[in-house]
């Protein structure tokens, strides 16, 4: 759903490098960032009715459902799940689960696992990231990683938290999401505005486009957009995407959990 991000630390600016010194190695802090924001929180669970052609395929599930503590810090439990229905399941099975462990206070990823089963592809996927060292651990193999890196699922959700107020049709913001053993560039592209009506209710959108190379939450083959409620929560509406067996739409059928209003809601 990059330019390769932020800086780790805030630097110290010194007014006088003779009579100011920066602390030794041995005892310099390591600060990692704070984004702020009010678009999810524990407890949302959003359902999607995933349509091939005309016909109800699957069920796809966007929840977080829990807080872990790791290394000392409060993350997101995140987990994403696509079910085919028992009549599809005899024409193209499919049962993917992904799941990321998502920082609360910085939003970047501590730890994903992938289990995809479509058809006859399969994949398991798992990766711990080192964010204080920029490492990520693979496959029983590390790699070397830019600041903040993503999975799929964690620049997903940091998606959500975009002001697309400010940007103008066409234009991209720049992440770097980590997959298999590679960092590759992932853009989220802006597309514009339009009002989407889905059997959870009628909502105001922004519509963004996931320049996705690899690693994304399909097996993907072409253009994957994404509508999003134009307001503080960003909850994704609908999911265009084209995967091996044609075109798939997933819509928001019912959400539970939603950290405030809705306030792009149609009534």
């Amino acid at each position: 759903m990059l330019t390769l991000i932020f800086a780790v630390l805030h630097p110290i600016q010194a007014q006088d490098s003779t009579s100011v010194k920066s602390p030794p190695d041995s005892v310099r802090k390591f600060e990692f960032r704070s984004l702020p924001q009010n678009a999810f929180a524990e407890g949302e669970r959003l359902v999607f009715d995933v349509g091939y052609s005309f016909i109800v395929a699957g069920e796809a599930v966007m929840s977080i459902p829990r807080i872990d503590t790791v290394n000392g810090r409060p993350a997101y439990q995140v987990l994403f799940t696509v079910n085919s229905t028992p009549t599809f399941s005899w024409i193209f099975k499919v049962e993917d689960r992904y799941e990321t462990i998502l920082d609360r206070q910085g939003l970047f990823p501590w730890r994903f696992s992938q289990r995809v089963r479509e058809g006859k592809y399969s994949r398991d996927f798992e990766a711990e990231f080192d964010q204080r060292n920029n490492i990520a651990y693979a496959e029983k193999k590390q790699y070397p990683i830019p600041p903040y890196v993503h999975d799929i699922v964690s620049a997903f959700y940091f998606a959500r938290t975009l002001d697309y107020s400010t940007f103008r049709p066409g234009q991209k913001h720049y992440l770097a999401n980590f997959y298999k053993d590679t960092t590759y560039p992932l853009a989220i592209k802006f597309l514009g505005y339009q009002r989407l009506d889905v059997d959870a209710g009628k909502f105001d959108c922004v519509v963004v486009e996931p320049l996705i190379q690899e690693g994304g939450l399909f097996k993907s083959e072409g253009r994957v957009v994404i509508w999003l409620t134009n307001d503080e929560r960003r909850i994704p509406i609908k999911v265009s995407t084209k995967v091996a067996i044609g075109s798939i739409d997933a819509e928001l059928r019912e959400y539970y959990g939603i950290n405030g209003e809705i306030k792009a809601k149609v009534k």
